[in-house]
């Protein structure tokens, strides 16, 4: 574990595990990976290579992480538990692979609250990318894979393998079930490459639906357990 390091005018003696789950994001991953490495408080950074079929694993490595490799693509609930599962701090930072002008500042100010105790999770809200994303943030926040807390925030991860895209809403969910202090953090000139720009227009779209519909089938469950 790291030792004590000052966030925001803070000093914690916990170290923050960052878990990168990526699929096919050789082009970006590299500098999603250099900017956790220079943050402070950040002393381990792990991604989950989910069956990619491009370098993501050897741009991760590059620049200093800790590569998970799986055979086939599981989806992005499952890289996230394998991730918490190989991480040694109690503090864990995910991140998305496809994120564009992150840096260390971002993250510290991502990890602050929950460090400080005075979040159990904070979620990044990307503001001052482009109008896509921000539109996209502002009107559905708690589908951001920009998210920190302590491991219990994490709790539902250990049974979500087949939640697929739909994790980071069944984390909100559960967060709200359980009375969690959630904390929305503005991460301005932040943006990601669109699934469109991925893969092309007509697979994007696609994907885009498949991650909708992945939302789809964990908001009811959720919310029934939630009743």
């Amino acid at each position: 574990m790291s030792p004590a390091c000052r966030v925001g005018g803070v000093e914690s003696l916990a170290g923050v595990s960052v878990v990168i789950p990526a699929y096919n994001e050789e082009k970006t991953v590299g500098a999603v990976v250099r900017a956790a490495v220079m943050a402070e408080c950040v002393d381990e950074v792990i991604v989950v290579s989910d069956g990619s079929g491009d370098r993501t694993a050897d741009a991760a490595r590059s620049h200093g992480a800790r590569v998970i490799e799986f055979e086939a693509n599981r989806g992005k609930a499952a890289a996230m538990k394998a991730g918490m599962l190989a991480a040694r701090n109690e503090v864990l930072l995910f991140l998305d692979a496809d994120l564009l002008g992150l840096n260390p500042d971002h993250i510290c100010r991502l990890v602050q609250p929950v460090l400080s105790g005075k979040a159990d999770m904070c979620v990044g809200v990307m503001r001052g990318g482009r109008p896509a994303t921000d539109i996209a943030q502002a009107v559905a926040p708690f589908l951001s894979g920009m998210r920190a807390g302590r491991l219990e925030a994490f709790e539902p991860l250990r049974t979500l393998d087949e939640a697929g895209w739909g994790v980071e809403v069944a984390l909100t969910l559960w967060a709200r079930e359980h009375k969690m202090k959630v904390k929305e953090v503005g991460i301005v000139g932040v943006t990601q490459r669109m699934k469109e720009e991925k893969q092309g227009l007509v697979r994007g779209f696609m994907a885009r639906l498949r991650m909708y519909w992945d939302i789809i089938r964990v908001v009811p469950k959720s919310e029934r357990a939630r009743r």
